[in-house]
């Protein structure tokens, strides 16, 4: 979700195609921010007025549970697919639920009131302090220490042992701090030289880091996504690890040294080595400001905050005091003032702002689309024809179209999944183990295909690499192999 382009552009695209108008480090209050050609912007907006008139209609003609509450989730999907602000167009597809419900003004403030205490914009809020505590980390120099230590461990004499490292590196880095693109920014100064001195190309360190990165965001336990897909299912972090998170990283790692000699081979002694003087990095720099303390108190923190969520089964509402307390503790350790502590947090939360107000307008929507049970309808005309179906089918179909279907963040995408499908995926038999590789899958394969994405090119820019076609061929060598494993484990738990 979090992006970087480093010293890249972005992607060759369509002179149609929508892009992001900020990378990471310069990003603005808006996180979603875009920029649409005046060609698809004209035609947003077209299909936009037309949902908006359609939901008068609908309000005028309609009363209780109506197909015609479809139109909401049909109106958010295909504008966010055609790339307006997601933010905008979640609160498009708001303002057409109040419409065809026919809520009062009074009613719709009554309605946005209630959403601030609903569990889908705790997860947002849940984004926004991960976002916090990662800028205490970066601070108190607690993530570069994570990196080094790593690097250290594994020794820079062996090709091997370095990429194992890098990748484990960012897999380290990027579940503490829950977000990609922040995590591998601070890894990617202090690995650079090293792969560079043993003669990897820009294209393999970038499948490093790409690889690592997105292993530590599958399996961080306070990540927003991954929070989501745990209350979705209703299941603990152990077997969120077990049956979908941990299969994907350790595949990752198995085959991730086997994917960057593959990139390698394609790109040696074509160009793309690196200029070793421009990689020279003030590493006492890095670490001087990284106390040791700090660290351990991190470390003990976070184990001890996944440990006690484990054994008393928390919910999404803990990450709300864990993620504060890691925040602070690392901060004392680290010999923050608490007011620079409090400052940190303040404004690493502030970069995501627009996904807190985002998650409110989803759970404002999703309550629209309860009053309105389109579901509901359906499913009382296919409930019978549902019982003939396999739990297998219904998982493959519904995780199949969250992948190249459902736009939005990929938290955001998880709770939209579970809300329009979770009813139907129960009645075929979907259990909880199951439906988390569902969602998991859903919200997270398209980080590594089909098309290109923000995760990939901030992968690219942080390498100092400007293949995208590397980059592609590095996520679909994972993709079809995870198809298959997870596949697998879809059989067995339906």
């Amino acid at each position: 979700m979090n992006q970087d382009k480093g010293t890249t552009g972005p992607p060759h695209t369509a002179p149609d195609e929508a892009v992001p108008r900020k990378t990471a480090p310069e990003q603005g209050a808006n996180a979603y921010d875009v920029e649409l050609p005046p060609g698809r912007r004209r035609l947003v907006n077209l299909l936009a007025a037309i949902g908006l008139v359609a939901s008068i209609v609908a309000g005028l003609a309609t009363d209780g549970p109506t197909l015609w509450g479809l139109l909401p989730i049909v109106m958010y999907a295909l504008l966010c697919l055609l790339g307006m602000d997601i933010v905008v167009g979640t609160v498009l597809a708001v303002l057409s639920g109040v419409l065809i419900v026919g809520l009062s003004p009074l009613e719709t403030g009554t309605l946005l009131g209630e959403s601030l205490a609903d569990s889908v914009t705790a997860i947002g809020l849940i984004i926004v302090l991960g976002a916090g505590v990662g800028e205490v980390l970066r601070v108190t120099g607690v993530a570069s220490t994570i990196v080094h230590g790593v690097m250290r461990m594994v020794g820079d004499r062996s090709r091997t042992a370095v990429v194992l490292g890098v990748m484990i590196a960012c897999l380290v880095l990027v579940a503490s701090l829950g977000t990609l693109a922040g995590a591998v920014a601070i890894a990617a100064p202090i690995v650079l030289p090293i792969t560079a001195r043993l003669g990897y190309t820009r294209s393999a360190t970038a499948s490093m880091l790409f690889i690592g990165g997105c292993a530590g965001l599958t399996v961080a336990p306070f990540a927003g996504s991954n929070v989501a897909i745990m209350t979705a299912a209703d299941v603990s972090y152990l077997t969120y690890l077990g049956y979908g998170a941990g299969p994907l990283a350790v595949l990752s790692l198995l085959l991730g040294p086997f994917v960057v000699a593959y990139i390698q081979r394609r790109t040696v002694r074509t160009g793309d080595e690196y200029d070793l003087s421009e990689l020279v990095t003030d590493d006492s720099a890095q670490t001087a400001r990284a106390p040791r303390a700090a660290t351990i108190a991190f470390i003990v923190a976070l184990l001890a905050s996944v440990v006690y969520a484990t054994i008393t089964e928390a919910g999404t509402n803990f990450p709300l005091l864990a993620l504060p307390v890691l925040g602070i503790v690392t901060g004392i350790a680290g010999r923050l003032p608490a007011r620079d502590i409090a400052e940190r947090m303040y404004r690493g939360g502030a970069k995501l702002i627009s996904i807190l107000l985002l998650f409110w307008l989803l759970a404002a929507l999703f309550a629209l689309i309860d009053k309105l049970a389109p579901f509901q309808v359906v499913l009382d005309a296919i409930g019978p024809e549902l019982a003939t179906v396999s739990g297998f089918g219904v998982a493959i179909a519904i995780a199949f179209l969250g992948w190249v279907g459902v736009p939005g963040a990929t938290a955001a995408q998880v709770v939209l999944l579970d809300k329009v499908f979770g009813t139907l995926a129960a009645g075929a038999g979907v259990g909880p183990a199951a439906w988390v590789v569902v969602l998991l899958f859903a919200s997270k394969a398209d980080t590594y295909g089909p098309f290109p994405n923000a995760n990939m090119v901030g992968a690219m820019g942080l390498a100092r690499s400007s293949n995208l076609k590397n980059m592609m061929i590095t996520g679909w060598l994972l993709l079809v192999p995870a198809c298959v494993m997870y596949a697998g484990i879809l059989l067995v738990t339906t």
